[in-house]
């Protein structure tokens, strides 16, 4: 269903669902790594991002569990923007079945799956699944965030609680998570008014993840990336105590009118009071 308006699922709501979107992402999860990357297919799209069959096997295993689990909520997709209703009112499904391809394609275990569950522009819910690694990033904001580790079994899962990190104060170093993939001027001279800053450099949401979980006080990104890449994670580090805004503090906003779904730029801080700082 990709309808522009949907019922509205606050947080409260939002938690009978965490169980049944971990499952799916971990499905998902199972049938991206039972691709086989060095024979498998690698087009290239418009922006010239790739997809791959990995991509296209996630998103229908997500899109098809949606559609029993909440047919009245529509879906926003990275492989099926063409079906795409926006603004989006109420509450919508922000999806991307496969983050950091070019860390799958290039062999590395950096990618995730990301769900999250949109209300009236704020994520609410948000899960990352990294399959490879065997671990999976959820949170309800106002609820909290926890990380799973993922057996085999999708049912045998253990679990623990994870908050940000308060910043350690004046003088003390920024850990500050950045991509890979993906450098850009204004995180560049973002990260140098940082003295001393450390560097963690990672794949796909597990950014925000290391931020959620306490490994990383900040991760910016200071140049336009995808509603999808961002939504997911935005959720889990909200969940986990952590802030996300603009360059000039301001919220972020999703599903919304902005021109190709996309976030011009974004500031994670694991400890809220540091934000601005």
């Amino acid at each position: 269903m990709n309808e522009a308006a949907a019922p509205a699922i606050d947080a409260q709501a939002a938690l009978a669902l965490i169980e049944p979107l971990t499952d799916l992402a971990i499905q998902a999860g199972t049938a991206i790594l039972a691709v086989n990357r060095r024979a498998m297919s690698v087009e290239g799209k418009t922006d010239g991002s790739p997809v791959t069959e990995a991509d296209l096997a996630a998103d229908r295993i997500i899109a098809a569990g949606l559609e029993k689990l909440a047919p009245e909520i529509p879906t926003l997709s990275e492989e099926r923007t063409h079906l795409a209703a926006r603004p989006y009112t109420g509450s919508f499904f922000l999806i991307d079945p496969l983050d950091g391809t070019r860390e799958f394609v290039a062999g590395r275990n950096e990618f995730t799956v990301n769900i999250a569950l949109v209300t009236n522009g704020t994520p609410v819910l948000g899960i990352v699944g990294a399959p490879a690694l065997g671990a999976v990033w959820r949170g309800v904001v106002g609820h909290g965030a926890e990380r799973l580790l993922v057996t085999r079994d999708i049912h045998a899962r253990s679990a623990r609680a994870i908050h940000t990190r308060t910043h350690p104060g004046p003088g003390a170093p920024w850990i500050v998570a950045v991509s890979r993939s993906h450098r850009d001027e204004r995180t560049e001279a973002f990260i140098a008014e940082r003295p001393g800053a450390i560097r963690q450099i990672l794949g796909s949401a597990i950014k925000f993840c290391r931020i959620a979980e306490g490994g990383a006080d900040i991760y910016p990104r200071l140049s336009p990336t995808s509603e999808w890449d961002v939504a997911a994670g935005h959720a889990v580090v909200c969940a986990a105590g952590g802030k996300i805004t603009d360059s000039k503090g301001a919220p972020l906003r999703f599903g919304e009118a902005h021109e190709g779904f996309l976030v011009p730029e974004f500031i994670a801080w694991g400890d809220p009071a540091a934000a601005g700082q």
